[in-house]
Protein backbone atom coordinates (compact mmCIF):
# COMPACT_ATOMS: atom_id res chain seq x y z
CA UNK A 1 0.00 0.00 0.00
CA UNK A 2 1.53 3.22 -0.85
CA UNK A 3 2.28 5.36 1.97
CA UNK A 4 0.15 8.27 2.93
CA UNK A 5 2.17 11.89 2.46
CA UNK A 6 1.95 14.53 4.84
CA UNK A 7 2.03 18.18 4.11
CA UNK A 8 2.16 21.07 6.42
CA UNK A 9 0.70 24.42 5.55
CA UNK A 10 1.44 27.39 7.67
CA UNK A 11 -1.17 29.79 8.16
CA UNK A 12 -3.52 27.43 6.74
CA UNK A 13 -7.12 28.94 8.31
CA UNK A 14 -8.03 31.69 5.33
CA UNK A 15 -6.67 32.88 2.00
CA UNK A 16 -4.03 30.66 -0.52
CA UNK A 17 -3.02 28.76 2.54
CA UNK A 18 -6.57 27.57 2.87
CA UNK A 19 -6.83 26.52 -0.65
CA UNK A 20 -3.36 24.83 -0.37
CA UNK A 21 -4.32 22.73 2.20
CA UNK A 22 -8.13 22.33 0.34
CA UNK A 23 -6.42 21.11 -2.87
CA UNK A 24 -3.61 19.16 -1.13
CA UNK A 25 -6.27 16.72 0.53
CA UNK A 26 -7.71 16.51 -2.64
CA UNK A 27 -4.96 14.89 -4.23
CA UNK A 28 -4.50 12.66 -1.44
CA UNK A 29 -2.12 13.95 1.27
CA UNK A 30 -3.00 14.20 4.88
CA UNK A 31 -2.71 18.10 6.88
CA UNK A 32 -1.20 19.77 9.61
CA UNK A 33 -2.17 23.49 9.43
CA UNK A 34 -1.37 26.52 11.49
CA UNK A 35 -2.94 29.44 12.52
CA UNK A 36 -2.68 32.79 14.75
CA UNK A 37 -5.51 33.79 16.14
CA UNK A 38 -8.71 31.72 13.82
CA UNK A 39 -9.23 29.09 15.61
CA UNK A 40 -12.82 28.21 14.54
CA UNK A 41 -11.80 29.30 10.80
CA UNK A 42 -8.64 26.66 11.32
CA UNK A 43 -11.12 23.44 12.41
CA UNK A 44 -13.48 24.65 9.93
CA UNK A 45 -10.46 23.84 7.48
CA UNK A 46 -9.97 20.43 9.20
CA UNK A 47 -13.32 19.71 8.90
CA UNK A 48 -13.36 19.85 5.22
CA UNK A 49 -10.25 17.94 4.69
CA UNK A 50 -11.51 15.21 7.06
CA UNK A 51 -14.77 15.65 4.84
CA UNK A 52 -12.60 13.89 1.98
CA UNK A 53 -11.55 11.03 3.68
CA UNK A 54 -8.09 12.72 4.58
CA UNK A 55 -6.54 13.36 8.48
CA UNK A 56 -5.90 16.97 9.39
CA UNK A 57 -4.73 18.85 12.66
CA UNK A 58 -4.87 22.39 13.43
CA UNK A 59 -2.18 24.18 15.76
CA UNK A 60 -1.88 27.57 16.91
CA UNK A 61 1.16 29.45 15.93
CA UNK A 62 2.69 33.04 15.88
CA UNK A 63 5.18 33.54 13.38
CA UNK A 64 5.46 37.61 15.06
CA UNK A 65 7.25 36.44 17.91
CA UNK A 66 10.67 35.05 19.52
CA UNK A 67 12.26 32.00 17.46
CA UNK A 68 12.27 30.44 20.79
CA UNK A 69 8.81 29.92 20.46
CA UNK A 70 8.67 28.33 17.52
CA UNK A 71 10.09 25.31 19.69
CA UNK A 72 6.75 24.70 21.29
CA UNK A 73 5.39 24.20 18.08
CA UNK A 74 8.15 21.83 16.56
CA UNK A 75 7.34 19.63 19.89
CA UNK A 76 3.74 19.38 19.49
CA UNK A 77 4.40 18.65 15.96
CA UNK A 78 6.55 16.00 16.18
CA UNK A 79 4.40 14.29 18.85
CA UNK A 80 1.05 14.52 16.57
CA UNK A 81 3.32 12.60 13.79
CA UNK A 82 4.55 10.43 16.10
CA UNK A 83 1.14 9.42 17.80
CA UNK A 84 -0.94 9.50 14.41
CA UNK A 85 1.42 7.65 12.74
CA UNK A 86 4.45 6.22 14.06
CA UNK A 87 7.20 8.17 13.15
CA UNK A 88 7.87 11.70 13.19
CA UNK A 89 8.18 12.80 9.98
CA UNK A 90 6.30 14.03 7.11
CA UNK A 91 6.65 15.12 3.49
CA UNK A 92 5.58 18.98 2.39
CA UNK A 93 6.18 21.80 4.07
CA UNK A 94 4.35 25.40 2.46
CA UNK A 95 5.64 28.36 4.18
CA UNK A 96 2.29 30.66 3.76
CA UNK A 97 2.00 32.42 6.66
CA UNK A 98 2.49 36.17 6.62
CA UNK A 99 0.84 39.62 7.03
CA UNK A 100 0.53 42.35 5.13
CA UNK A 101 1.67 46.13 5.02
CA UNK A 102 2.02 49.37 3.37
CA UNK A 103 5.06 51.87 4.43
CA UNK A 104 7.43 54.23 2.85
CA UNK A 105 10.94 54.97 2.89
CA UNK A 106 9.63 58.18 5.15
CA UNK A 107 7.14 56.80 7.19
CA UNK A 108 8.19 52.53 7.99
CA UNK A 109 8.85 52.50 11.71
CA UNK A 110 11.63 49.94 13.20
CA UNK A 111 9.10 47.96 14.78
CA UNK A 112 6.88 47.55 11.59
CA UNK A 113 10.63 46.82 9.36
CA UNK A 114 11.30 43.89 12.44
CA UNK A 115 7.67 42.77 12.75
CA UNK A 116 7.43 42.01 9.10
CA UNK A 117 10.82 40.57 8.47
CA UNK A 118 10.38 37.92 11.87
CA UNK A 119 6.86 37.01 10.20
CA UNK A 120 7.87 36.79 6.35
CA UNK A 121 11.70 35.83 6.53
CA UNK A 122 13.43 35.18 9.62
CA UNK A 123 10.63 32.95 11.10
CA UNK A 124 10.72 30.99 7.57
CA UNK A 125 14.26 30.22 8.08
CA UNK A 126 13.96 28.78 11.73
CA UNK A 127 10.83 27.91 11.73
CA UNK A 128 12.56 25.45 8.37
CA UNK A 129 15.75 24.66 10.16
CA UNK A 130 13.79 23.44 13.29
CA UNK A 131 11.71 20.96 10.76
CA UNK A 132 14.44 19.66 8.53
CA UNK A 133 15.26 16.80 10.16
CA UNK A 134 11.50 15.60 10.09
CA UNK A 135 11.35 16.58 6.31
CA UNK A 136 11.49 12.82 4.26
CA UNK A 137 14.56 12.52 1.56
CA UNK A 138 12.69 13.25 -1.55
CA UNK A 139 10.32 15.29 -0.04
CA UNK A 140 9.63 19.37 -0.74
CA UNK A 141 9.46 22.75 0.81
CA UNK A 142 7.37 25.65 -0.70
CA UNK A 143 7.80 29.33 -0.01
CA UNK A 144 5.32 31.59 -0.57
CA UNK A 145 6.95 34.86 -2.23
CA UNK A 146 4.80 37.54 -3.78
CA UNK A 147 4.04 39.02 -7.35
CA UNK A 148 5.74 42.45 -5.72
CA UNK A 149 9.00 41.27 -6.33
CA UNK A 150 8.43 41.78 -10.17
CA UNK A 151 6.35 44.14 -10.28
CA UNK A 152 6.72 47.76 -8.56
CA UNK A 153 4.48 49.53 -6.25
CA UNK A 154 5.03 52.45 -4.13
CA UNK A 155 5.08 52.28 -0.35
CA UNK A 156 5.49 48.61 -0.53
CA UNK A 157 9.22 48.87 0.84
CA UNK A 158 9.37 46.40 3.51
CA UNK A 159 7.51 43.92 2.54
CA UNK A 160 8.13 43.15 -0.91
CA UNK A 161 12.46 43.23 0.48
CA UNK A 162 11.39 40.61 3.01
CA UNK A 163 9.66 38.63 -0.01
CA UNK A 164 12.77 39.33 -2.24
CA UNK A 165 14.79 37.73 0.46
CA UNK A 166 12.54 34.86 0.63
CA UNK A 167 13.14 34.34 -2.69
CA UNK A 168 17.04 34.36 -2.93
CA UNK A 169 17.16 32.17 0.43
CA UNK A 170 15.13 28.87 -1.53
CA UNK A 171 17.66 29.29 -4.50
CA UNK A 172 20.43 28.96 -1.72
CA UNK A 173 18.20 25.90 0.13
CA UNK A 174 17.84 24.05 -3.13
CA UNK A 175 21.45 23.88 -3.90
CA UNK A 176 21.72 23.00 -0.14
CA UNK A 177 19.33 20.27 0.22
CA UNK A 178 19.48 18.81 -3.16
CA UNK A 179 21.69 15.65 -1.75
CA UNK A 180 18.87 14.87 -0.29
CA UNK A 181 16.55 15.46 -2.50
CA UNK A 182 14.43 17.45 -1.50
CA UNK A 183 12.96 20.08 -3.91
CA UNK A 184 13.06 24.20 -2.67
CA UNK A 185 10.26 26.36 -4.70
CA UNK A 186 8.67 29.52 -4.46
CA UNK A 187 5.19 30.51 -5.67
CA UNK A 188 5.01 33.97 -6.10
CA UNK A 189 1.15 35.02 -7.16
CA UNK A 190 0.13 38.16 -8.13
CA UNK A 191 -2.75 39.82 -5.72
CA UNK A 192 -5.59 37.78 -4.42
CA UNK A 193 -8.86 39.03 -3.81
CA UNK A 194 -8.98 37.23 -0.43
CA UNK A 195 -9.14 39.40 3.59
CA UNK A 196 -5.03 39.48 3.53
CA UNK A 197 -3.93 43.01 4.17
CA UNK A 198 -7.35 44.06 5.26
CA UNK A 199 -8.94 43.42 1.65
CA UNK A 200 -7.59 46.13 -0.09
CA UNK A 201 -7.59 43.66 -3.16
CA UNK A 202 -11.12 42.18 -2.70
CA UNK A 203 -12.35 45.42 -1.16
CA UNK A 204 -11.25 48.89 -2.54
CA UNK A 205 -12.18 49.95 -6.26
CA UNK A 206 -9.30 51.96 -7.07
CA UNK A 207 -6.69 49.36 -5.82
CA UNK A 208 -8.99 46.59 -8.04
CA UNK A 209 -8.63 48.38 -10.85
CA UNK A 210 -5.45 49.09 -10.62
CA UNK A 211 -4.29 45.23 -10.45
CA UNK A 212 -6.95 44.67 -12.92
CA UNK A 213 -5.01 47.19 -15.49
CA UNK A 214 -1.82 44.87 -14.96
CA UNK A 215 -2.91 41.46 -15.07
CA UNK A 216 -3.37 39.18 -18.14
CA UNK A 217 -6.93 37.97 -17.49
CA UNK A 218 -7.92 41.72 -16.58
CA UNK A 219 -8.54 40.94 -12.41
CA UNK A 220 -7.05 39.77 -9.64
CA UNK A 221 -6.80 36.20 -8.65
CA UNK A 222 -10.27 34.87 -6.89
CA UNK A 223 -10.06 32.31 -4.31
CA UNK A 224 -12.18 29.55 -4.89
CA UNK A 225 -13.08 26.94 -2.11
CA UNK A 226 -14.67 23.78 -2.63
CA UNK A 227 -16.77 22.20 0.30
CA UNK A 228 -18.01 19.17 -1.11
CA UNK A 229 -15.08 16.26 -1.00
CA UNK A 230 -12.62 15.31 -3.82
CA UNK A 231 -14.72 18.06 -5.95
CA UNK A 232 -11.53 19.95 -7.19
CA UNK A 233 -9.35 18.22 -10.13
CA UNK A 234 -6.43 16.73 -9.10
Amino acid sequence: MEQIKIALVTGGSRGIGKNAALRLADKGLDIVLTYRTREKEAEEVVKLIESRGQKAKAFQMDSGKSVGTLDAFVVQFSDYLMETYGVAKFDYLINNAGIGGHGSLETTTEESFDNMFNVQFKSVFFLTQKLLPLINDNGGIVNISSGLTRIIFPNTDVYASAKGAIEVLSKVWAAELAAKKIRVNIVAPGAIATDFNGGVTRDNPEMNKTVSSITALGRPGIKKYSASPRSIAS
